[in-house]
Formats: C-alpha cells, structure tokens, sequence
C-alpha cells in the first residue's frame, strides 16, 4: 500500500500548496503529473510485481481519504480560478494538473468505489462522480460496460480505426442512455431512479461553485468537470481500442477474459491511478480490491507506453493508428487459437 499512498500523496500536497501558496507550487504540480511521473515509470527497478500476493490490506482507508479530500480539492481550485489573485499562469498550471488529478485519480478512485459491494461505499464514488456532473457513469460502467465490454453493444468500447474524437462523443451520449435504460429495466418503475440523484448531484455541486464564485465560479467547475472527464474516455479509449469478443451464438458473446483490454505495467503511473492500467485483471475479477489486480503478460494485450502516454498518443489519430493498429491485429488473429489458462 506505501507506493499507492505515496504516489497520490504527493500530487495531493502539491495541488494543496499551488492553490494557497501559489508559485512555484502549480508547476510543480503540473511537472509530477506529467514529467516526474513519466521518469519514474522508466526506473525499472521500481516496478511493481506483476503478482502481488495477498499480504496487503483492501485499501478501503485510502479509497476513502482520496474521495473525501476530491471535494475540497476541486471546489478549492473553482475558487482558486475563479476569485484567486494568483497570476493567470499559475491558474492555468492548476487547472491543468487538478483536471488532470481528478481525471486520473479521482476518477481512478471513483471508479473503485462503484465497485465495492458496501453500499456507503458506492455511495461515496457516485458522489465523486456526480460532482464532475459525470453521475451517470456509475450506472453505465456497472451495468453496460462491464457486461458488454469489446462488444458494439458497449459505448464506452472503441471500434478499430476509430479516432478518439469519434469515439469521444459516441461514448458519451451512448453511455448516458444505455446508463438510463439498463437502470430503468432493473427498477421497472420501482423506486427512485439513479438518474435522480445522479442530477440532484449535478446541481448541488454548480450551486456551491455559484455560490463560492458566482457565474466565473460555475464556468470554472464545467470547465474542471469537462478536462477530467476527456481523461475519463481517454482511458476508455484506450484500454479497450480494437479489441472485440467473439460471437458464440447470435447476440451472444464469448465470455470477457484477459485479452480482451490492453494493460500497462508501469509502477509510478500505476500506483497513481490505483492500479487501473491493471485492466484485463479488472474485467475478469471486478471485485478484486486495486492493491490486488495482477499482469499475466503472456496472455494479456500490453500496451507499449504507460496509459498516460498512450492517451496523449490517442490526441494524434494517425500515430495512434500506426502504433497500435497491427498489435489490435494481432489479437484480433489471436482471437481464433486456443488461448492460454488465465491464472
């Protein structure tokens, strides 16, 4: 557990001190993120091991501590951005690396939480998510995305040679009513919907910025809100770009295995992101505490750079074709041997 708190800690000091402090703290923020995380990942001799045993706690008691500071955090930097005297580089240092800390992190934390089965857990991720005017999500990742991952019945699933920009915008509306629908056909009109709460939540969260910044204040948190969740589908995008489950029957897919999610085993940005490049291990063990997922680089699509750098990668469409097309592929070749026992 000391990388992940160590990791996360560091961003969270330094995002704390460029916005009550001011310079040299925002760029100091923006360079962990971004060149300090980069550098670190190339030290191999940091690397995580690929399978870490069961030794370590579920890593609730971090889960928790990075949601709860994700609120002063984003509404601080509203503030910070929007009624600050700080100079106007140093608020666009800050914006750049907190968007990047929630989209990463607090998104990477969100998502964990949606996945455990304590119901104030849940609770607590749906609240980060909500607050990004991003609520849906919860109800899409659970209920559609993990049920129909690499299928065309998954928004959130990019289609090989589609761009990032095509897919962004497809993910988004798609998820938002498949979100809708599958919540709908499991409650049949009984009980509040989800959605409810998911805008209740959207409308909490512009209130306080207006009433933190006035209209400045509720620009500042669309446009946070907007940034982190352009991080939260570049991830999508990449994780899942090309690769597709094989019908078994009509309407039927192969059940989710391993190769069906591309995988970074860099430790720094892993250990950022609560282990989340982990991502085959997710998919095939959703109930698996972070601390916990595991690599099998034999039977697992491997990403060439970190996630970070394959998003960056993903902004420029035809050198992520080029690098990226023939491994999709390749596992789309792979698709019809005998696969390998995951394990």
């Amino acid at each position: 557990m000391q990388r992940f708190i160590l990791a996360t800690h560091g961003l969270i000091l330094l995002l704390a001190a460029a916005m009550l402090i001011g310079a040299p703290f925002p760029a100091l923020a923006l360079a962990y993120v971004t060149l300090f995380a980069w550098f670190m990942d190339r030290l191999s001799a940091l690397a995580a091991p690929d399978h870490p045993g069961q030794e370590f706690p579920a890593g609730d008691g971090l889960a928790i501590t990075l949601a709860l500071v994700h609120f002063p955090l984003l509404f601080g930097g509203v503030w910070f951005l929007a009624q600050g005297d700080a100079t106007t580089l140093d608020k666009a240092l800050t914006f750049i690396a907190l968007s990047l800390f929630i989209g990463q992190v607090g998104n990477s934390n969100a998502h964990e939480l949606i996945h455990r089965g304590a119901r104030s857990l849940r609770r607590l991720g749906v609240a980060v998510y909500a607050s990004i005017l991003f609520g849906h999500h919860a109800s899409a990742h659970v209920r559609v995305h993990h049920v129909h991952a690499a299928t065309p019945r998954d928004p959130n699933s990019a289609r090989p040679g589609e761009s990032f920009y095509a897919f962004a915008l497809r993910a988004w509306v798609g998820a938002f009513r498949a979100g809708y629908r599958a919540e709908s056909r499991l409650r049949r009109g009984a009980g509040l919907h989800p959605y409810v709460g998911y805008l209740f939540g959207a409308t909490a969260s512009l209130t306080l910025a207006l009433m933190l910044a006035g209209l400045k204040g509720v620009v500042a948190l669309i446009a946070i809100s907007a940034y982190a969740q352009a991080q939260l589908l570049l991830s999508d995008y990449v994780q899942h770009y090309g690769l597709q489950r094989r019908e078994i029957a009509p309407g039927k897919a192969e059940p989710v295995g391993p190769q069906h999610s591309w995988n970074a085993p860099h430790s720094f940005t892993s250990a950022l992101m609560l282990n989340a490049p982990r991502h085959s291990d997710h998919h095939v063990r959703p109930g698996q505490p972070y601390p916990g997922l595991e690599i099998e680089r034999q039977t697992m699509p491997i990403l060439p750079y970190s996630l970070p750098t394959m998003a960056v990668i993903a902004l420029i469409p035809p050198l992520w074709r080029r690098i990226m097309d023939p491994r999709a592929r390749k596992w789309a070749e792979a698709r019809y041997r005998p696969e390998p026992a995951y394990g």
